[in-house]
């Protein structure tokens, strides 16, 4: 899997860009709110997965967690907004990915979002998309960001199975 030539650019070139927890920034940039952006942040992040080793079933996962946080973000966040970008980011280490989508939406507070498994909930249109998104990671971190919006953290192990 490429990564598309405008993201190409975007890749962090230095080695030297270690982060604390031994983790190499590999992608890091601003993503348009829109549905299209959503194809390229999953092409950039299964790039990666693959360069450090992941299977098929956790490149599924990898992929499947992505479009829908990518989703999330344009959709319930910026609201298809022209104005309000997506920041993307995807850091790797020997045994781990993280991969870092951040909105400029109005945010929301993780815990007051009601349980997609009650009964009241399980007919509704949308509402599983966090559930869905923590059943194929490892780790999932779910924060407001300053000065505004929601930023989502996820972490996917090579060899461990969820």
């Amino acid at each position: 899997m490429d990564i598309p030539a405008h993201l190409a650019s975007t890749l962090v070139t230095d080695p030297m860009a270690e982060t604390y927890r031994g983790e190499v920034p590999v992608v890091d940039t601003l993503l348009e709110s829109n549905l299209e952006s959503v194809d390229e942040a999953e092409a950039s992040a299964l790039k990666v997965a693959e360069e450090i080793g992941f299977d098929e079933d956790d490149l599924h996962k990898i992929g499947m967690a992505v479009r829908e946080c990518m989703v999330n973000a344009v959709v319930h966040g910026n609201r298809y907004s022209a104005r309000k970008k997506v920041h993307f980011a995807v850091s790797k280490a020997a045994d781990h990915l993280t991969i870092s989508i951040r909105d400029e939406g109005a945010g929301f507070e993780y815990s007051n979002l009601p349980n997609p498994l009650s009964e009241e909930n399980l007919l509704r249109q949308s509402g599983r998309g966090l559930l869905l998104i923590q059943a194929f990671v490892d780790k999932l971190e779910v924060t407001q960001a300053q000065p505004g919006g929601t930023e989502v953290k996820m972490v996917k192990y090579l060899g461990k199975s969820n």
